[in-house]
């Protein structure tokens, strides 16, 4: 049902914009809200302070005249999205102040710090060896010690795991520095059993594959703000299902704040997109915020903001990499 309700305002909403006036005039510190030509400007400060986005120009029959043909949306591939949503709902949640460089007041940076639900505590089965070597590293940390304090050279030929005090002499150092091995950075000494079973796992198994989302930016005319969509790739590489591109965001805003839509600048299937009601309202208040501490707030800086307040919506795809511009 909820679906059908928002195809039909879906389709109110394009007819509404199609009659919408191209906003001239700026409105940015009074409304929230950007012209065409701010939009512009935010865009090409992301693209100069982020390297990872880029300007599109989309399908030619999809142009639209009020934004220039090469700078039609804004485009990050490849973005990483480790976990699912459903998996931090229940994480202890610390918040960090970021510093700007300046001095001057930074950004809260959240981080769950739910040790269980890491991404390489999920996929640990898959590789070799890791399992046993973060358990080491754990035991490590609690104690204080980095795990370079805590290297054991035992017996190489030794072949028990029951009993460490049948490990044998250690090695002789200096024949071990002859050898050339210290100085070898590719060298790995392994147990002959262990070796046996590392040698029998393919190279495939080592790499921690995960889903990855391109996103985009889109100027939306009658909300007269920018907009946010994704679209999801499985580990192979391969489009995800729109339940499955559900599961990476917010239940609170999912097939509500976030619907899946036609993008408009581009066919192909529906994309997942942050619905833009709400955007001016929110960087209205932002603005003020930031004139009352005695501040200006510039046009340039909107999309850096932008991508930082729809985080919350999107928590687990790491697209944000502007923690530390100095705003």
């Amino acid at each position: 049902m909820q679906n059908v309700i928002n195809s039909v305002k879906g389709t109110a909403l394009g007819v509404a914009e199609y009659l919408t006036p191209v906003l001239k005039e700026s409105k940015f510190k009074e409304t929230g809200v950007v012209t065409p030509q701010e939009f512009i400007i935010a865009g090409d400060h992301l693209v100069h302070t982020c390297p990872t986005w880029e300007w599109a120009s989309g399908d030619d029959s999809k142009t639209k005249s009020y934004l220039p043909k090469s700078k039609q949306y804004l485009i990050t591939r490849n973005v990483p999205c480790l976990r699912r949503c459903k998996q931090i709902e229940n994480c202890e949640v610390q918040e960090n102040i970021v510093e700007a460089e300046d001095g001057n007041e930074g950004w809260v940076e959240t981080v769950h710090l739910d040790s269980s639900l890491s991404p390489t505590s999920e996929n640990v089965s898959h590789i070799p060896h890791m399992e046993k070597k973060l358990s080491q590293n754990q035991s490590n940390q609690i104690s204080g010690h980095s795990e370079s304090e805590n290297i054991n050279i035992v017996n190489l030929n030794n072949t028990s795991d029951d009993d460490d005090e049948d490990e044998g002499d250690a090695i002789d150092m200096d024949k071990f520095v002859e050898s050339g091995m210290l100085e070898d950075d590719s060298a790995v000494i392994y147990p002959a059993k262990s070796a046996q079973k590392y040698e029998s796992c393919s190279p495939s198994e080592e790499i921690l594959k995960t889903r990855t989302y391109d996103l985009h930016i889109t100027y939306d005319k009658f909300y007269q703000t920018p907009r946010l969509w994704l679209y999801g790739y499985n580990e192979n590489r391969m489009p995800l299902s729109v339940e499955e591109m559900y599961e990476d965001v917010s239940q609170d805003y999912a097939k509500k704040t976030v619907t899946m839509e036609s993008h408009p600048h581009i066919p192909g299937p529906p994309m997942a997109s942050i619905h833009p009601c709400k955007h001016a309202e929110i960087m209205k208040k932002l603005i003020q915020t930031v004139t009352e501490g005695g501040r200006d707030l510039g046009v340039h800086l909107y999309l850096i903001i932008f991508l930082k307040f729809v985080q919350s919506v999107i928590p687990t795809i790491d697209y944000d990499y502007t923690q530390n511009i100095n705003l």
